[in-house]
């Protein structure tokens, strides 16, 4: 395909994730930091999964406390951690199910996990460390156990009826189908139907309530002053819910309305508080949702790298992104952090995704590491965990050594995804080739260059579909970065263009040292990825 054929289908691919959005964005060929200038590297834990530290099987918050050194030991360039800047704790609230997210108490920690103090010591030592610490914000629903649903199902008499959706009440049909997924939209109890568009043990919270919103903020509150940083939202656009589509552009306007609102009253509590939100839709409904959060997960971009990764062949995501943050920074006045991430708590792990090849999986690293925004990686996605559908294999315990058994190992669940035992930090650490170590490198480059930090990505051309190619940047500072997805090696010109007229001279960062950039010409060695500079 001709360079001029692969812009317009990169082109063509932008508004097509856009729906049409593009129409209002002039063109641009990236880069141009609408952004927020620096971002980080997040880890995303189940704590029942990590680090267990009283013997029980269930992991919990004093076992992700004795593994902080793991994750970053605070002292930069020594090798031995992971280097992450950020975790986010899946939800820690009481609840009845072993996922969390069906929450009784809002200003609470679930009892397998431990206690407050346990929380405010974890956040304490994170933050020693210069590790942010935001958590799951479950309140697009609650458990149908929580107080407040047993009071409001109790009768139309109850005070907190009108906390939840009652179909008979408000005079309305329960009819319509869910837009969150495959289970009823209504349930019945005691005569009644209530809204529980995931399933009956959810039932929706009805955010026309005032004393529901202020319920919520008082809830957000209360974890910001408890030391928490800030929150990944749960099913963000489902807390208005529209049961014949989820395309309603008023219902959109609705929940878009309510972040603002909940935004603000975090910001008054902890001005910095970092908002990421699960906006699981097409590019065009995700700007809108920027006016009230930092980030919204990246769901086509995760699709569009591990598909690189798998097939070995690139794509212009260069461009793409960077039409697509020139929409985003309309929405959000130039203020919003992408969030690239691979995959997470309800999809296949990557190494399953990818069938089991390290190389590939080593090159969806590289991606995602070299991408713009707040990077998350799952937890164990490091160490080439394995695990698809249902659920409970792609949530299951962390693998610290070679053979089940070690003391700090939750057992709530059989871990049938460690192989061989190849796949455990134990295994992994040591080893100089290992994804584990690749993984420590690639977040170590971010660390090191501020250019790999921002924001901002931009396209470059290189004409050979074996070799993903873009810019990165931040003020001044610019890199070019090159990926061979094939096990072959490929060869490349790198020349100053009137598109991007800066000249890419010095190997900053590779992760094979056998590449070479002489006279113009990259030589890459297979599946090995390079950061240029100026």
């Amino acid at each position: 395909m001709s360079r001029s054929r692969r812009r317009r289908a990169a082109a063509g691919l932008a508004a097509a994730l856009l729906g049409g959005a593009l129409a209002s964005c002039s063109g641009a060929n990236g880069g141009d930091g609408q952004a927020s200038s620096e971002s980080h590297v997040y880890y995303e834990i189940f704590v029942r999964s990590f680090a267990d530290s009283n013997g029980d099987g269930i992991g919990d918050l004093n076992g992700i406390t004795a593994k902080l050194d793991y994750l970053n030991d605070g002292k930069p360039g020594t090798g031995n951690d992971l280097g992450v800047d950020g975790i986010w704790l899946m939800p820690i609230n009481p609840s009845p199910s072993y996922h969390g997210y069906d929450v009784t108490d809002y200003e609470n920690v679930n009892p397998d996990y431990g206690t407050m103090e346990d929380l405010k010591k974890l956040v304490s030592e994170a933050h020693k460390r210069g590790i942010k610490v935001i958590m799951d914000l479950v309140v697009n629903h609650t458990s149908s156990q929580h107080p407040w649903f047993v009071d409001s199902a109790s009768g139309k008499d109850s005070a907190f009826r009108n906390w939840y959706v009652w179909a008979e009440d408000a005079g309305r049909e329960p009819s319509g189908s869910s837009a969150a997924g495959a289970s009823e939209a209504w349930h019945l109890k005691k005569g009644s139907h209530y809204l529980g568009i995931f399933w009956d043990g959810m039932p929706d919270l009805n955010f026309d309530e005032p004393a529901v919103r202020q319920a919520v903020i008082d809830a957000g509150k209360f974890w910001l002053e408890s030391g928490i940083d800030g929150f990944r939202i749960d099913a963000a656009k489902h807390v208005y819910e529209n049961l014949n589509t989820d395309k309603n552009q008023k219902t959109l306007n609705r929940n878009v309305a309510w972040w603002q609102e909940f935004r603000q009253a975090m910001q008054k509590v902890k001005p910095d508080v970092y908002i990421v939100g699960e906006v699981w839709d097409s590019t065009a409904r995700v700007g809108p949702f920027l006016k009230g959060m930092d980030s919204a997960f990246n769901f086509d971009l995760a699709a569009n790298l591990i598909g690189a990764a798998r097939n070995e062949s690139a794509s212009n995501v260069g461009f793409t992104l960077s039409r697509i943050h020139e929409f985003y920074g309309k929405h959000s006045d130039g203020k919003f952090v992408e969030a690239p991430f691979l995959s997470n708590h309800d999809q296949t792990r990557v190494m399953t995704a990818l069938q089991g090849n390290a190389d590939h999986a080593k090159m969806a690293a590289s991606l995602l590491l070299t991408m713009p925004g707040n990077a998350f990686v799952y937890y164990g996605e490091e160490l080439g965990m394995t695990g698809a559908k249902p659920d409970e294999r792609i949530r299951e315990p962390f693998p610290w050594k070679r053979a089940p058994g070690a003391p700090e190992e939750t057992t709530w669940e059989p871990a049938t995804g460690r192989g061989d035992g190849s796949v455990s930090v134990e295994a992994e650490d040591g080893a100089a080739d290992s994804l584990l170590n690749r993984y420590r490198a690639l977040i170590g480059w971010r660390q090191k260059d501020a250019a790999l930090r921002g924001n901002a990505i931009g396209e470059y051309e290189v004409g050979n579909k074996s070799v993903m190619a873009y810019t990165r940047g931040s003020g001044e500072e610019k890199r070019l970065v090159l990926h061979n997805l094939s096990g072959k090696p490929q060869s490349v010109e790198i020349a100053a263009t009137k598109a991007e007229p800066t000249a890419f001279a010095k190997v900053l960062f590779t992760t094979d040292e056998s590449a070479r950039l002489k006279g113009g010409m990259l030589e890459l060695p297979p599946y090995t990825s390079v950061v240029l500079m100026p």
